[in-house]
């Protein structure tokens, strides 16, 4: 499998690894992504992998609750410009309110959607701002809860929207520690809520980098295999540390000093009732959207082809 300059690039961000290595490790692999990631780390080069971080579209990741439920939505436009615009962001907390009142199946019910205020389809209403604006506009995605307590938190103008869902008990208002949590999830793009959804198949893959890892290392190499595997087995716990939500460090370091999870009963104690962490969604503007970006592509390949000379 060939690779390109924009892959290099892509594995550089998500390891943060030198761009040299990340050729490296795609040579030696094929090209194979994940396989390249997996070569740094049992090189010793890389830490686990951020979440792989594409070009971003523009637009607004957006979340907020309305009458109860929450709600979170990705509406895509073609410059940021646009998105910043208050037409823009009247259409997105529109289209918000759509999606929590008459609980669309999918996008293309959203659309077929009667609009807030007027007896236009959310389509006849997109066909108008497309018009007005001047860009295409997309609606990609939206999520929303029911259910519980919803917190909704949006980073950096929408560059993150993030949807809290709690179990709340005793009466007591839990929307600091729901906006405390989301921006713990905005911050650290945790990959799992808890230790408990882990599947076992990426925890044995966790064991066999961790195993590879000590076998490519001088002082550790000729350790028994069992040896090996004992001390790969007591590194899962920091591997659930960095991966899961609530097993993670609190951020907030100056509100509590533990995990998240601590953090939400020390939280909850002081107010006085129970809060449960439940679920919750986080949307990334632009997430897994390819965007053309020439000119640095362009960089990145004359300064791979210079280096391999």
């Amino acid at each position: 499998m060939a690779f390109t300059a924009q892959d290099v690039k892509k594995l550089r961000e998500m390891t943060n690894v030198g761009m040299m290595d990340c050729k490296k490790a795609l040579q030696a692999t094929d090209g194979d992504m994940d396989k390249a990631v997996d070569w740094l780390r049992e090189k010793g080069l890389a830490k686990a992998a951020k979440k792989a971080g594409r070009v971003a579209a523009e637009g607004v990741a957006y979340a907020a609750v309305v009458n109860g439920v929450g709600v979170v939505i990705e509406v895509n436009s073609e410059t940021d410009f646009a998105a910043k615009t208050d037409a823009f962001m009247d259409l997105v907390k529109n289209l918000a309110e759509v999606v929590a009142v008459q609980n669309p199946a999918d996008v293309e019910a959203l659309k077929a959607c009667t609009y807030p205020n007027s007896k236009l389809t959310v389509t006849e209403i997109l066909q108008e701002k497309v018009m007005s604006i001047g860009e295409n506009i997309q609606i990609r995605r939206f999520s929303r809860f029911a259910e519980n307590t919803s917190v909704a938190y949006v980073h950096a103008g929408g560059t993150h929207g993030v949807l809290v869902n709690l179990a709340v008990e005793g009466g007591i208002d839990a929307t600091e520690v729901g906006k405390n949590v989301a921006m713990q999830i905005a911050a650290m793009s945790p990959k799992y809520w808890d230790k408990a959804l882990v599947p076992q198949a990426d925890v044995d893959h966790e064991m066999q980098v961790q195993v590879a890892l000590m076998d490519n290392d001088p002082k550790m190499a000729n350790k028994p295999a069992q040896i090996k595997e004992k001390i790969a087995a007591g590194k899962i716990a920091a591997f659930y540390k960095e991966s899961c939500l609530l097993q993670q460090d609190f951020v907030r370091s100056d509100l509590f000093q533990g995990s998240v999870e601590g953090y939400i009963a020390d939280a909850a104690k002081k107010l006085g009732g129970s809060i449960k962490f439940v679920d919750a969604i986080h949307y990334v503007k632009g997430e897994g959207i390819e965007k053309k970006v020439d000119d640095f592509a362009a960089e990145v390949a004359a300064q791979v082809a210079n280096a391999g000379k």
